[in-house]
């Protein structure tokens, strides 16, 4: 059985990711790209579906870790009755042939460990052949995929498992090296450990060093934004929305969703928390990606794409594995890429005007998409969708969903005006003010002085708390502050946020459907800062912090009645809303020191409804 959640620590290369739990053992990592079938699968089932665990050989009477400084660099304390080790787990982001790198560094007397390698490929389907070359390096294939194992230790094979047992004395140190690469090239080249670990460390020391956050929580949002770029795909830019799988939305459960790919949603989200952190390099390639993502005609324009701008996510099940805690299905691809969800181009033009606004430099293709968008958008947005939430249920009209279309044209008019581009702003003005009227006639209820979820529904759904950030009505508006009580009085569940209204029952299971929602969570903070209660803003942020495992990383939901975090994980949307919500009440507390917020125009609308 695998760890909880909360007990996993995450290390990449910018190329894909692998989880490391509290007693030494990679559970889960994707090779060659975040997308790719996994070698290490147990997270997902048992250690016969692939790990990779180095640990004392006994019990450790103490076990801590946390990263080295603002670095990727993973460091495990085990203390034992006769000494202490360090476990230093690690992937040198060198872009080329990608390494999983363990060295076991002796602190104090001497500790017997054991190292078990369970390769698994297919995620978890495939035993590979192994074995040993001239030079003791250990090779194991199966079909495309080849990786090799080079140590310090000698490995002898147990039952489909390779195994070592070995001493660590104080001042010693013992390296293993795991490097993957196709089957059909060359065995790699060995690595020189320890001048990898110094240029690792380099490279995040570098790259964290451009952040800019100076608030009182500077260290864990400095996390959130190594996350962040640790889920980047470099190639391409592409960020992941997390590095997993299925893991259950409830414990037992199926909302098992594969998460492992780039959500047009996120682009806002993303560009806000690394541009007002200082990283305009990541903006920009996230930027880019987006661009080359959604060129072609806008009738195919998807809510998600591959890393490299792939459309086919196909979904399928994996019986082969039992699932996190039996949750299952276990899910690879995610049918909802096909889904009509029409707040994406919302999104997407907010995504083009903030960026414009931050003067990230375009090409001259963006204003003609965005034009092309808009002439589709002009006919779509009277359409029922699928929603934020993915509902794979009947479409209906939602009202985020309308809501953004307004923003889309919006933005439109806003990057027309300022920055002198041409485009027909009067016919866009007047969708928007259709639009607008649309919603505020069929998507508010007056019995409950409330936006709901969707036209004709009684139901509330947290989307709607983006309403006064987006810029639809001012904070101050007699709709929002009852939107955002109504949303505290029915989605509030032990001081967080549920995305969906436990009055509804949904159709795919029995409520409740999962736990509460950490990012919505932080909206509800962020509406706050806007309605000037920035107290209880800051009560809701450190609610959510604290929730954080003790290296600072966040899945997508959290089971209160469990106390344990739920979800794919590490999540980024979730730590993209925790930087968002810092920088929010960081400017409210600090007016001369503002941040780009998505209302350009905090209170001002040009349309009277």
């Amino acid at each position: 059985m695998s760890s909880p959640i909360e007990d996993y620590a995450l290390i990449g290369d910018c190329l894909t990711a692998a989880l490391v739990s509290r007693d030494g053992s990679i559970d889960w990592l994707c090779w060659p790209t975040f997308d790719s079938d996994a070698c290490f699968a147990s997270l997902l089932g048992n250690p016969e579906h692939g790990r990779w665990r180095i640990a004392p050989k006994e019990e450790p009477a103490g076990i801590t870790r946390s990263y080295r400084g603002d670095t990727l660099i993973l460091e495990t304390r085990y203390v034992g009755k006769e000494g202490t080790v360090t476990l230093i787990d690690f992937m040198p982001p060198r872009g080329q042939a990608s390494d999983v790198v363990r060295i076991v560094r002796g602190d104090r007397g001497v500790l017997k460990m054991r190292m078990e390698l369970i390769l698994r490929f297919g995620s978890g389907f495939s035993v590979p052949w192994v074995k040993t070359l001239d030079d003791g390096t250990l090779q194991a294939i199966a079909g495309p995929d080849m990786v090799v194992l080079r140590s310090d230790v000698e490995t002898h094979g147990e039952g489909m498992t390779t195994v070592s047992e070995f001493e660590v004395r104080a001042g010693e140190t013992l390296s293993f090296v795991l490097t993957y690469d196709a089957s059909h090239l060359p065995v790699p080249e060995p690595i020189d450990v320890h001048r990898a670990l110094a240029d690792t460390e380099a490279f995040w020391d570098e790259w964290s060093a451009r952040g800019n956050f100076k608030g009182r929580h500077r260290d864990l949002i400095q996390r959130s934004l190594v996350t962040l770029k640790a889920l980047t795909f470099a190639p391409t830019g592409g960020i992941v929305a997390a590095p997993t799988t299925s893991l259950p939305e409830k414990l037992g459960g199926a909302r098992n969703w594969d998460y492992r790919y780039c959500w047009i949603r996120d682009a806002t989200f993303t560009l806000l928390a690394l541009m007002n952190s200082g990283y305009r390099e990541e903006a920009s390639a996230w930027h880019q990606w987006l661009l080359r993502a959604v060129a072609g005609s806008p009738v195919d324009m998807q809510i998600m794409y591959g890393i490299a701008g792939q459309r086919r996510l196909l979904e399928w099940e994996a019986p082969w594995l039992p699932g996190y805690e039996n949750s299952q299905p276990v899910r690879f691809g995610n049918a909802a890429h096909a889904q009509l969800q029409l707040d994406v181009y919302g999104e997407l033009m907010d995504a083009f005007y903030q960026a414009r606004q931050t003067g990230i430099e375009f090409d001259g293709d963006t204003w003609p998409i965005e034009l092309a968008l808009l002439e589709h958008l002009s006919k779509a947005w009277r359409e029922p969708d699928s929603g934020i939430w993915e509902r794979r249920g009947a479409p209906r009209h939602y009202v985020f969903s309308k809501v953004m279309c307004w923003v889309a044209f919006d933005r439109g008019i806003k990057s027309a005006r300022k920055f002198g581009l041409e485009g027909p702003v009067d016919e866009w003005c007047a969708i928007r003010d259709e639009i607008h009227k649309d919603v505020c006639t069929k998507g508010f209820d007056e019995e409950q002085n409330s936006y709901v979820e969707s036209y004709g529904s009684k139901m509330l759904d947290a989307s709607l708390l983006l309403l006064p950030e987006i810029g639809f009505l001012k904070p101050d508006d007699p709709r929002i502050v009852g939107t955002i009580a109504a949303i505290e009085k029915h989605l509030l569940r032990d001081g967080f946020v549920l995305r969906h209204d436990p009055r509804e029952p949904l159709a795919d299971e029995v409520q409740p459907i999962e736990g509460v929602f950490l990012a919505c969570t932080l909206w509800l903070a962020d509406a706050y800062v806007l309605m000037n209660r920035i107290d209880e803003a800051r009560t809701l942020f450190w609610r959510v912090a604290s929730l954080a495992n003790d290296v600072g990383l966040l899945a997508e939901e959290y089971d209160t009645q469990e106390r344990r975090q739920i979800g794919n994980f590490p999540q980024a949307l979730t730590h993209i809303a925790l930087v968002n919500t810092a920088q929010n009440i960081f400017a409210a507390l600090h007016p001369q020191k503002p941040v780009v917020q998505r209302s350009t125009e905090p209170g001002r609308n040009d349309v009277k409804t």
